[in-house]
Protein backbone atom coordinates (compact mmCIF):
# COMPACT_ATOMS: atom_id res chain seq x y z
CA UNK A 1 0.00 0.00 0.00
CA UNK A 2 1.49 3.18 -1.02
CA UNK A 3 1.46 6.22 1.49
CA UNK A 4 -0.66 8.31 -0.61
CA UNK A 5 -3.84 5.47 -0.88
CA UNK A 6 -6.77 4.76 0.90
CA UNK A 7 -6.20 2.15 4.13
CA UNK A 8 -9.43 1.34 5.36
CA UNK A 9 -8.27 -0.76 8.69
CA UNK A 10 -10.73 -3.01 10.58
CA UNK A 11 -9.26 -2.55 14.14
CA UNK A 12 -9.41 -5.89 16.29
CA UNK A 13 -6.43 -5.07 18.72
CA UNK A 14 -8.68 -4.58 21.71
CA UNK A 15 -7.18 -6.67 24.99
CA UNK A 16 -8.21 -4.87 28.41
CA UNK A 17 -11.41 -3.60 27.46
CA UNK A 18 -12.69 -6.55 25.43
CA UNK A 19 -12.00 -9.43 28.18
CA UNK A 20 -13.64 -6.85 30.76
CA UNK A 21 -16.75 -5.28 28.57
CA UNK A 22 -17.69 -8.90 26.37
CA UNK A 23 -16.12 -11.41 28.58
CA UNK A 24 -16.55 -10.13 32.28
CA UNK A 25 -13.01 -11.07 32.49
CA UNK A 26 -11.52 -8.86 35.46
CA UNK A 27 -8.00 -10.73 36.26
CA UNK A 28 -5.88 -12.54 33.89
CA UNK A 29 -7.43 -15.38 31.34
CA UNK A 30 -7.22 -18.55 31.89
CA UNK A 31 -5.55 -20.86 28.88
CA UNK A 32 -8.59 -21.48 27.63
CA UNK A 33 -10.75 -18.41 27.91
CA UNK A 34 -7.66 -16.67 25.91
CA UNK A 35 -8.32 -20.08 23.02
CA UNK A 36 -12.13 -18.65 23.26
CA UNK A 37 -10.84 -15.37 22.12
CA UNK A 38 -8.77 -15.71 19.53
CA UNK A 39 -10.83 -18.14 18.11
CA UNK A 40 -13.77 -14.65 17.82
CA UNK A 41 -10.75 -12.52 16.71
CA UNK A 42 -10.43 -14.95 14.09
CA UNK A 43 -14.11 -14.90 12.91
CA UNK A 44 -14.03 -11.29 12.50
CA UNK A 45 -11.21 -11.65 10.41
CA UNK A 46 -13.38 -14.02 8.13
CA UNK A 47 -15.88 -11.11 8.02
CA UNK A 48 -13.05 -8.80 6.99
CA UNK A 49 -12.14 -11.50 4.06
CA UNK A 50 -16.23 -11.83 3.25
CA UNK A 51 -16.07 -8.41 2.88
CA UNK A 52 -13.43 -8.74 0.44
CA UNK A 53 -15.30 -11.35 -1.41
CA UNK A 54 -18.37 -9.13 -1.46
CA UNK A 55 -16.50 -6.75 -3.63
CA UNK A 56 -14.63 -4.34 -1.10
CA UNK A 57 -11.10 -3.90 -3.52
CA UNK A 58 -8.70 -6.04 -1.39
CA UNK A 59 -5.31 -3.85 -2.08
CA UNK A 60 -7.49 -1.06 0.52
CA UNK A 61 -8.01 -3.42 3.07
CA UNK A 62 -6.35 -3.00 6.44
CA UNK A 63 -6.40 -5.02 9.72
CA UNK A 64 -4.56 -3.93 12.94
CA UNK A 65 -4.78 -6.86 15.39
CA UNK A 66 -2.23 -7.21 18.60
CA UNK A 67 -0.13 -10.46 19.32
CA UNK A 68 -1.41 -11.44 22.34
CA UNK A 69 -5.31 -12.60 21.05
CA UNK A 70 -4.42 -12.05 17.76
CA UNK A 71 -1.26 -13.55 16.15
CA UNK A 72 -3.21 -16.11 13.99
CA UNK A 73 -4.95 -13.46 12.77
CA UNK A 74 -1.54 -11.19 12.02
CA UNK A 75 -0.15 -14.44 9.98
CA UNK A 76 -3.56 -15.01 8.35
CA UNK A 77 -4.00 -11.51 6.98
CA UNK A 78 0.34 -11.43 6.16
CA UNK A 79 -0.57 -14.93 3.36
CA UNK A 80 -3.48 -12.84 2.27
CA UNK A 81 -1.69 -10.20 1.45
CA UNK A 82 -3.76 -7.85 3.67
CA UNK A 83 -2.36 -4.51 5.07
CA UNK A 84 -1.17 -5.68 8.67
CA UNK A 85 -0.79 -2.81 10.94
CA UNK A 86 0.06 -4.13 15.04
CA UNK A 87 0.19 -1.97 18.21
CA UNK A 88 3.04 -2.14 21.00
CA UNK A 89 1.40 -0.68 23.88
CA UNK A 90 0.00 -2.53 26.75
CA UNK A 91 -3.75 -2.03 26.87
CA UNK A 92 -5.41 -0.12 29.22
CA UNK A 93 -3.05 1.76 30.55
CA UNK A 94 -3.45 5.51 31.23
CA UNK A 95 0.33 5.80 30.51
CA UNK A 96 1.70 4.93 27.33
CA UNK A 97 3.94 1.42 28.04
CA UNK A 98 5.24 -1.40 26.52
CA UNK A 99 3.38 -5.21 25.95
CA UNK A 100 6.80 -6.85 25.48
CA UNK A 101 9.83 -5.57 26.80
CA UNK A 102 10.89 -2.14 28.22
CA UNK A 103 11.75 1.21 26.90
CA UNK A 104 15.77 -0.15 27.48
CA UNK A 105 16.02 -2.97 25.49
CA UNK A 106 15.03 -4.26 22.13
CA UNK A 107 12.52 -6.74 23.26
CA UNK A 108 9.14 -5.02 21.94
CA UNK A 109 11.70 -4.53 18.49
CA UNK A 110 12.27 -8.40 18.00
CA UNK A 111 8.12 -9.10 18.31
CA UNK A 112 7.73 -6.23 15.70
CA UNK A 113 10.56 -7.82 13.56
CA UNK A 114 9.20 -11.29 14.04
CA UNK A 115 5.29 -10.29 12.44
CA UNK A 116 6.95 -7.10 10.33
CA UNK A 117 3.86 -5.19 9.99
CA UNK A 118 3.49 -2.86 7.20
CA UNK A 119 2.42 -0.13 10.32
CA UNK A 120 2.99 -0.27 13.88
CA UNK A 121 0.76 1.46 16.52
CA UNK A 122 0.63 3.50 19.37
CA UNK A 123 -2.62 4.69 21.27
CA UNK A 124 -1.67 7.83 23.34
CA UNK A 125 -3.58 9.36 25.34
CA UNK A 126 -2.46 13.27 25.93
CA UNK A 127 -4.32 16.75 26.58
CA UNK A 128 -1.77 19.30 26.99
CA UNK A 129 -3.68 20.42 30.25
CA UNK A 130 -3.94 17.28 31.81
CA UNK A 131 -1.89 16.33 34.94
CA UNK A 132 -0.39 12.90 34.14
CA UNK A 133 3.62 12.61 33.66
CA UNK A 134 3.71 14.05 29.61
CA UNK A 135 7.57 14.56 29.82
CA UNK A 136 8.06 10.72 30.34
CA UNK A 137 5.34 9.85 28.15
CA UNK A 138 6.96 11.95 25.43
CA UNK A 139 10.46 10.41 26.35
CA UNK A 140 8.99 6.74 25.36
CA UNK A 141 7.81 8.06 22.28
CA UNK A 142 10.99 9.76 21.15
CA UNK A 143 12.51 6.41 22.16
CA UNK A 144 9.98 4.35 19.98
CA UNK A 145 9.56 6.97 17.18
CA UNK A 146 13.48 7.26 16.33
CA UNK A 147 14.18 3.15 17.13
CA UNK A 148 10.86 2.71 14.52
CA UNK A 149 12.84 5.17 12.16
CA UNK A 150 16.04 3.34 12.36
CA UNK A 151 14.39 0.00 11.71
CA UNK A 152 12.72 1.26 8.61
CA UNK A 153 9.07 0.77 9.98
CA UNK A 154 6.17 2.80 9.30
CA UNK A 155 5.08 4.29 13.01
CA UNK A 156 1.40 5.15 13.82
CA UNK A 157 0.12 7.02 16.88
CA UNK A 158 -3.73 6.60 17.66
CA UNK A 159 -4.19 10.34 19.40
CA UNK A 160 -6.88 10.27 22.23
CA UNK A 161 -7.54 13.65 23.62
CA UNK A 162 -9.93 13.05 26.14
CA UNK A 163 -11.61 16.02 28.03
CA UNK A 164 -9.94 17.42 31.69
CA UNK A 165 -12.67 17.92 33.97
CA UNK A 166 -12.12 21.84 33.73
CA UNK A 167 -12.41 21.38 30.11
CA UNK A 168 -15.16 19.64 30.35
CA UNK A 169 -16.92 21.89 32.78
CA UNK A 170 -16.25 24.21 30.51
CA UNK A 171 -18.88 23.50 27.99
CA UNK A 172 -21.63 22.73 30.29
CA UNK A 173 -20.15 18.84 30.84
CA UNK A 174 -21.43 18.13 27.11
CA UNK A 175 -19.00 15.71 25.31
CA UNK A 176 -20.37 16.42 22.05
CA UNK A 177 -19.69 20.17 22.57
CA UNK A 178 -16.39 19.51 23.42
CA UNK A 179 -15.52 17.59 20.78
CA UNK A 180 -17.49 20.43 18.41
CA UNK A 181 -15.65 23.22 20.00
CA UNK A 182 -12.26 22.46 21.84
CA UNK A 183 -11.05 19.23 21.14
CA UNK A 184 -9.88 19.85 17.10
CA UNK A 185 -8.14 22.44 18.71
CA UNK A 186 -5.80 20.68 21.49
CA UNK A 187 -5.21 17.80 18.88
CA UNK A 188 -3.18 20.43 16.63
CA UNK A 189 -1.28 21.60 20.28
CA UNK A 190 -0.45 17.91 20.97
CA UNK A 191 0.80 17.13 17.43
CA UNK A 192 2.79 20.32 16.99
CA UNK A 193 4.14 19.48 20.91
CA UNK A 194 5.20 15.76 19.94
CA UNK A 195 6.71 16.85 16.90
CA UNK A 196 8.73 19.76 18.61
CA UNK A 197 10.59 17.04 21.03
CA UNK A 198 11.38 14.40 18.06
CA UNK A 199 8.22 12.29 17.97
CA UNK A 200 7.69 11.82 13.75
CA UNK A 201 4.75 8.87 13.13
CA UNK A 202 3.90 9.43 9.15
CA UNK A 203 0.63 8.02 10.37
CA UNK A 204 -1.85 9.88 12.32
CA UNK A 205 -4.87 8.11 13.92
CA UNK A 206 -7.19 10.88 14.59
CA UNK A 207 -10.50 11.13 16.70
CA UNK A 208 -13.50 11.98 14.96
CA UNK A 209 -13.66 15.96 13.71
CA UNK A 210 -16.81 17.79 13.44
CA UNK A 211 -16.55 19.78 10.22
CA UNK A 212 -13.85 20.12 7.10
CA UNK A 213 -12.39 23.33 9.00
CA UNK A 214 -10.94 21.29 11.56
CA UNK A 215 -9.81 18.86 9.68
CA UNK A 216 -7.75 20.83 7.40
CA UNK A 217 -6.22 22.13 10.58
CA UNK A 218 -5.31 19.14 12.18
CA UNK A 219 -3.90 18.03 8.22
CA UNK A 220 -1.93 20.82 8.54
CA UNK A 221 -0.33 20.57 11.76
CA UNK A 222 -0.03 17.22 10.88
CA UNK A 223 2.40 17.88 7.27
CA UNK A 224 3.97 21.27 8.62
CA UNK A 225 7.70 22.03 8.14
CA UNK A 226 8.24 19.66 4.87
CA UNK A 227 6.26 16.60 6.50
CA UNK A 228 4.43 16.71 3.20
CA UNK A 229 4.26 12.53 3.61
CA UNK A 230 2.51 12.47 6.85
CA UNK A 231 -1.54 11.43 6.64
CA UNK A 232 -4.12 11.22 9.17
CA UNK A 233 -7.03 7.85 9.51
CA UNK A 234 -10.03 8.75 11.21
CA UNK A 235 -10.19 6.20 14.18
CA UNK A 236 -13.96 4.75 15.40
CA UNK A 237 -14.22 5.58 18.99
CA UNK A 238 -17.07 3.12 19.15
CA UNK A 239 -19.12 5.70 17.79
CA UNK A 240 -22.36 5.39 16.61
CA UNK A 241 -23.21 4.63 12.22
CA UNK A 242 -24.56 7.93 11.66
CA UNK A 243 -21.68 9.46 13.94
CA UNK A 244 -18.77 7.94 12.18
CA UNK A 245 -20.39 8.69 8.77
CA UNK A 246 -20.32 12.31 9.99
CA UNK A 247 -16.77 11.93 10.65
CA UNK A 248 -15.99 10.03 7.55
CA UNK A 249 -17.95 12.34 5.16
CA UNK A 250 -15.52 15.47 6.55
CA UNK A 251 -12.31 13.29 6.64
CA UNK A 252 -12.95 11.93 3.12
CA UNK A 253 -13.34 15.52 1.71
CA UNK A 254 -9.87 16.84 3.12
CA UNK A 255 -6.76 15.99 1.04
CA UNK A 256 -4.42 14.51 3.59
CA UNK A 257 -6.97 12.01 5.60
CA UNK A 258 -6.34 8.74 3.67
CA UNK A 259 -8.91 6.41 5.26
CA UNK A 260 -9.85 4.81 8.66
CA UNK A 261 -9.57 2.11 11.38
CA UNK A 262 -12.68 1.68 12.82
CA UNK A 263 -12.99 -2.04 15.63
CA UNK A 264 -15.98 -2.21 17.89
CA UNK A 265 -18.73 0.21 15.61
CA UNK A 266 -18.41 -2.58 13.24
CA UNK A 267 -17.82 -5.93 15.53
CA UNK A 268 -19.08 -5.34 18.91
CA UNK A 269 -22.79 -5.75 18.74
CA UNK A 270 -22.22 -8.60 16.26
CA UNK A 271 -20.06 -10.62 18.67
CA UNK A 272 -21.85 -9.74 21.80
CA UNK A 273 -24.62 -11.25 20.19
CA UNK A 274 -23.20 -14.38 19.27
CA UNK A 275 -21.79 -14.66 23.12
CA UNK A 276 -25.62 -14.09 24.24
CA UNK A 277 -26.53 -16.92 21.29
CA UNK A 278 -28.34 -14.99 19.37
CA UNK A 279 -26.10 -15.10 16.03
CA UNK A 280 -24.29 -18.23 14.73
CA UNK A 281 -20.71 -17.52 13.87
CA UNK A 282 -21.97 -17.23 10.13
CA UNK A 283 -24.66 -14.16 10.85
CA UNK A 284 -21.16 -12.65 13.05
CA UNK A 285 -18.88 -13.05 10.43
CA UNK A 286 -22.13 -11.69 7.96
CA UNK A 287 -22.47 -8.98 9.87
CA UNK A 288 -19.26 -8.14 10.28
CA UNK A 289 -18.45 -7.96 6.41
CA UNK A 290 -21.93 -5.38 6.43
CA UNK A 291 -20.85 -2.65 8.43
CA UNK A 292 -17.12 -2.64 7.07
CA UNK A 293 -18.62 -2.38 3.78
CA UNK A 294 -21.20 0.22 5.09
CA UNK A 295 -18.06 2.35 6.27
CA UNK A 296 -16.01 1.69 3.26
CA UNK A 297 -18.90 3.31 1.14
CA UNK A 298 -19.87 6.07 3.58
CA UNK A 299 -15.87 7.04 3.20
CA UNK A 300 -16.04 6.34 -1.16
CA UNK A 301 -19.09 8.62 -0.68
Amino acid sequence: MTSNSDVLILAMDHRDSLLRDLYGIDDAPTREQIARISAHKALIFDGLLKAIEGGVDASRVGVLVDERYGAAVAVRAKEAGIDLAMPIERSGEPLFMLEYGTFGDSEWLRHVQEFAPAQVKVLVRDNPQASFNRVLQFDRLITVSNALRAAGRTFMIELLVPATPAQLESVGSDALRYDRDVRAGLTVQVIEEMQAEGIEPQIWKIEGLETEQDARAVVAAAQRDDRSGVSCIVLGRDASQPRLDHWLGVASAVEGFRGFAIGRSIWEKPLADHLAGTASESQLVQLVAGNYTHFVHAWDS
